[in-house]
């Protein structure tokens, strides 16, 4: 391999670490034949729920030349989103970390496309897309095989000694780097994940089934949430960490280091009446450029009165 495929990597990898990513790893761009099949067979269980773009696109997912022509490298990238700040009533409805700060799509996209920018200036003319979360993009399975870390029994990417709390982004180039491997599987005899999930989401090791996820009942579920779910949302309003938070590997998370993550001290001092008697007009205010926009106030309200009502 040429000094100059080794020293791009290098410089790519410098430059992904002063942005504030947390993780970089690398993998060549290839067809994803057996995650195809595996994908294609969790689909037929539909176990994706109502999240039909899940099955669009399925070239796409598992082929990343036909994201970027001439496709060479997939870099894989994790941001750290942990806090230790909760949420001070105890009996109110929770929102899950990740939402506590602005839309994480709009803060990594900005990092994304100056690390991209960075390779097309100091290294030449390169063809690349940035992801996060928001194309078909196989993030877990590439960031499994880069090295960034290892998908757990709860299926979410884990990194030994800093955790699961990151999110997950990509740059596809038709550029060649220095390739990483993938890293061993730390989960070990551990089913901590499996035994703590209330809705039975994780039905066995490195499964689920999203549509009894609780992010996808409050999130993603349009409909009203099945009152086969009654007592076991934990008071979860939007998202859901109990995976996470019963994790041995979590144990080492540290705070992130992104303002643009911390939560707004109203959103952790509500009560659990202030949150039973949210308006429109204060829902737009306390979550004006949040994830949590996604499931709308209707949706919100629905999940709020759903576990008032459990």
């Amino acid at each position: 391999m040429s000094s100059s495929i080794e020293k791009n990597t290098q410089r790519i990898k410098s430059k992904a670490y002063e942005l504030g990513f947390e993780a970089v790893g690398i993998a060549r761009a290839e067809f994803l034949n057996h995650e195809a099949r595996k994908l294609e067979a969790w689909l037929n269980q539909n176990l994706h729920g109502e999240m039909a773009y899940m099955a669009n696109h399925f070239d796409l997912r598992t082929d990343p030349s036909k994201l970027v022509p001439g496709a060479k490298s997939v870099i894989s990238l994790s941001f750290n989103y942990f806090t230790e700040k909760k949420q001070t009533d105890t009996s109110a409805p929770k929102i899950s970390k990740y939402a506590y700060g602005k839309d994480y799509h709009k803060v990594i996209r900005k990092k994304l496309k100056l690390l991209l920018r960075f390779i097309q200036d100091e290294i030449g003319e390169v063809d690349g897309r940035a992801f996060v979360d928001s194309a078909p993009v196989m993030e877990r399975v590439w960031a499994q095989k880069s090295g960034v870390g290892w998908i757990g029994k709860n299926t979410l990417m884990l990194t030994k000694g800093k955790g699961s709390y990151f999110f997950l982004a990509e740059l596809i180039l038709d550029l060649e780097l220095v390739p990483d491997g993938p890293v061993k599987d730390y989960c070990g005899s551990c089913t901590k994940c499996i035994d703590a999930c209330p809705t039975d989401a994780i039905y066995a090791p490195y499964q689920m089934d999203a549509s009894k996820c609780i992010s996808y009942l409050t999130i993603e579920l349009k409909d009203q949430i099945p009152a086969s779910f009654k007592n076991k949302m934990e008071g979860w309003m939007y998202g859901c960490d109990i995976c996470q938070e019963v994790c041995p590997i979590n144990a080492r998370a540290k705070h992130h280091n992104e303002p643009a993550f911390e939560p707004k001290n109203e959103l952790l001092s509500k009560s659990s009446e202030e949150w039973e008697e949210i308006t429109e007009e204060i829902f737009d205010k306390l979550f004006e450029g949040s994830a949590v926009k996604r499931t709308k106030f209707h949706g919100l309200k629905r999940n709020i009165q759903f576990l008032k009502k459990n």
